[in-house]
This record gives C-alpha cells, structure tokens and sequence, in this order.
C-alpha cells in the first residue's frame, strides 16, 4: 500500500500545478494570438492572390486569337 503524502507535500504538488496550469494559459492565448495573426495573413494573401489571378485573366481575354499557322512558319 502506497505511503500517503503529508499534507506540505501536497500542498507543494498542488502549488505546481497551479503554476503549470497559468504558464499553459499563457502560452495558450500566446497560441491563439498567432493563429489569429497567420489566419488573417492567409486571407490577405488569398485575396491578392484573387487579384492577381483575375488580371491575369483579364490580360490573357486581350490577347489575340492564335492564327493558324502559316506554311511560311513552318
């Protein structure tokens, strides 16, 4: 049978835990604040990236039309 612990022993445990369980909060919203950082980063890059497509589009409809090729091209 397991020895019990005095009481300033697990007094000392739990004031640990304590500690543990704020460092993990911290670090936590820590977390949270750079994934909240990274999201809105992803959706500005989404965004241009949008643009940037849709002008390409835009660009490629003014080209002209491909002629067919000519027996002097070949």
């Amino acid at each position: 049978m397991a020895t019990p612990f005095p009481t300033d022993q697990i007094a000392d445990r739990v004031e640990r835990l304590l500690l543990r369980h704020a460092e993990l909060q911290r670090t936590n919203a820590l977390l949270a604040d750079q994934v909240t950082a990274l999201t809105q980063e992803r959706d500005s890059l989404k965004s241009r990236l949008s643009a940037a497509r849709a002008r390409v589009d835009a660009l490629l409809e003014r080209l002209p039309a491909a002629a067919p090729p000519t027996k002097e091209a070949e």
